[in-house]
């Protein structure tokens, strides 16, 4: 059988072919790429959407470094930022230099901590002011997509004799360090810390402003720190250090096990150095004591003398099952945590702005899905702090382990709790000169991307910040209401006071008394002070006098 001239046979091998091959182009080709591609393809994931954003961020990834290498080790900081244009031919290209007075890094060190995304230091159970290791490493490839220039750093750790100087680059490829230069010299001075700088693609004009409250902000929030700024146009901010106060540094924790899910138990499990089930669970976790181990193997149905590197899938299932129905965990220590304290917060909103009134407080530890979390909130009132007409225009300094967030305030937690509180009842009458600080202490802070800049409405932290806001502003209502009292108080006692001196003179003439009205005057005067509870120096201080 045949179709015009193609025979049936003919046709169905074509067909048959055409189908290989619109199968064939059909299978996807899959590839693996490393965390720098990633990230190379993916930058405005990290905060480096545009110029204006990317040149903020760079300031913020290596001042936060800066901090974390000083005050996370008792160091008092002293941190030197610049900003410069780098290119004549391009006004755009800027280069950051920042400098700090911590306690350095190992050279051997230097080229993953700058050239390998994901490698770092804080991939621990500890607080500290970045979370994924990736901060100085998106700086550096940002600036090496942009501009192609290496990074520079230098450095000198604690106690060593000589300064490291590095030029580095990613290989974006392998996600391995390219070091271009290496070099080392005698250190003459006492200097120990840290200098990078990188140039890159940014926008001055447009991002002014934020890098300057963020640098303020950061000054509120650590004002034992020293920061000196000088921008691209020549101008000097310099934040003195007004306290030597210091948070107390965070220490290393093991995890609780509510915060332990069923991936990161297999990986506990594989590296743990016990010997036995029981020993993992009171040694390798926080708050696990040998009742508690024994009831939760029980109930796993697991014997305590089994080795934690031999249990099947489903045995560490049922381990996980068995942890995660467990009611009777203590709460999570916070000793990894390092909380400002309410007497530094006050320092830092009182040196800001100079306000009539100022209160923070410290709540207690509490914990959400296993993970300690601290909040602190302040509060001030007056000064040079900005009117605001409602409470969506108060002043909200938001900070998350110690990092002062400024974009994407809508989407916060914060915003939404002093939005929805009733100003009334604290005696708080718009328009007021009223800011607001509130400060989430964690390891685990649950940011909304990896910008890092606006905190998720999770119940039991949204619960802290409201009582925490609720606490400040009840002590300002206090104030305000006692401030009210005395206005009324002296009101009353002003309207009293300025006939002092017509009285005077009148009864002085009738029972004329040489220097009656003085005497009078003063009696009266002396009279007033003690019923009303005012102090008036003179009556000049009220009236000069009723004609």
């Amino acid at each position: 059988m045949s179709i015009g001239r193609i025979s049936y046979k003919t046709i169905c091998v074509l067909v048959g072919r055409w189908c290989s091959l619109l199968s064939a182009a059909s299978i996807e080709s899959f590839k693996a790429i490393s965390p720098s591609e990633f990230f190379y393809r993916n930058k405005e994931l990290a905060g480096f959407s545009n110029p204006a954003r990317a040149l903020y961020q760079t300031v913020r990834e290596l001042t936060e470094n800066a901090l974390d290498a000083t005050d996370a080790h008792n160091i008092l900081p002293e941190i030197n930022i610049a900003i410069e244009r780098s290119d004549s031919q391009n006004e755009d290209i800027y280069t950051v230099t920042v400098q700090d007075n911590g306690i350095g890094i190992p050279p051997h060190y230097v080229p993953q901590a700058f050239g390998m995304v994901l490698f770092s230091s804080k991939y621990t159970l500890r607080q500290t002011r970045g979370m994924f290791g990736l901060g100085a490493k998106m700086v550096v490839l940002y600036g090496q997509i942009t501009v192609g220039k290496p990074v520079e750093v230098i450095t000198s750790p604690i106690k060593s004799s000589r300064i490291y100087g590095f030029k580095l680059m990613i290989d974006i490829k392998n996600n391995e360090p390219i070091v271009i230069e290496r070099s080392s010299w005698p250190k003459e001075g006492e200097w120990h810390g840290t200098m990078v700088k990188v140039s890159i693609l940014g926008d001055w004009q447009r991002s002014k402003s934020k890098i300057i409250d963020y640098i303020r902000r950061t000054h509120i929030i650590a004002p034992y720190a020293t920061i000196y700024f000088r921008d691209p146009e020549g101008k000097v901010y310099l934040f003195k250090r007004v306290t030597e106060l210091i948070p107390k540094p965070p220490r290393k924790a093991k995890p609780h096990p509510i915060g332990v899910d069923l991936e990161m138990l297999k990986m506990m499990l594989a590296t743990t150095r016990r010997k036995t089930l029981q020993e993992f669970l009171k040694n390798d976790f926080q708050g696990v004591g040998s009742i508690t181990a024994e009831r939760i193997l029980r109930t796993a149905g697991l014997e305590g003398d089994r080795s934690p590197k031999r249990l099947s899938q489903e045995e560490i299932e049922r381990l996980a099952d068995a942890i995660k129905k467990y009611d009777g965990f203590r709460r999570p220590s916070a000793d990894h945590l390092s909380s400002i304290g309410e007497e530094i917060l006050k320092i830092g909103l009182n040196s800001m702005f100079k306000p009539e009134f100022v209160e923070a407080v410290t709540r207690k530890p509490t914990s959400y899905a296993g993970h300690a979390v601290i909040i602190e909130t302040g509060i001030a009132y007056g000064g040079s702090v900005p009117m605001a007409n409602d409470p969506t225009e108060i002043l909200l300094l938001r900070f998350a382990n110690k990092i002062p967030l400024l974009y994407d305030e809508g989407s916060d937690v914060s915003f939404k709790v002093i939005s929805t509180m009733d100003w009334r009842d604290y005696e708080v009458e718009f328009p007021a000169p009223v800011a607001v600080l509130v400060h989430v202490c964690s390891t685990k802070v649950p940011y909304k991307g990896v910008g890092k800049e606006s905190i998720a409405d999770v119940p039991e932290i949204e619960s802290e910040i409201r009582n925490g806001l609720r606490e400040v502003a009840r002590s300002l209502r206090n104030y305000l209401s006692k401030k009210k009292r005395e206005e009324e108080v002296a009101k009353r006692a002003y309207s009293i006071i300025k006939y002092i001196p017509e009285i005077s003179r009148s009864l002085s003439s009738i029972v004329g008394i040489k220097d009656g009205e003085s005497i009078i005057g003063e009696k009266l005067l002396s009279m007033a002070r003690a019923k009303l509870g005012i102090e008036i120096k003179s009556i000049k201080d009220v009236v000069i006098g009723v004609e």
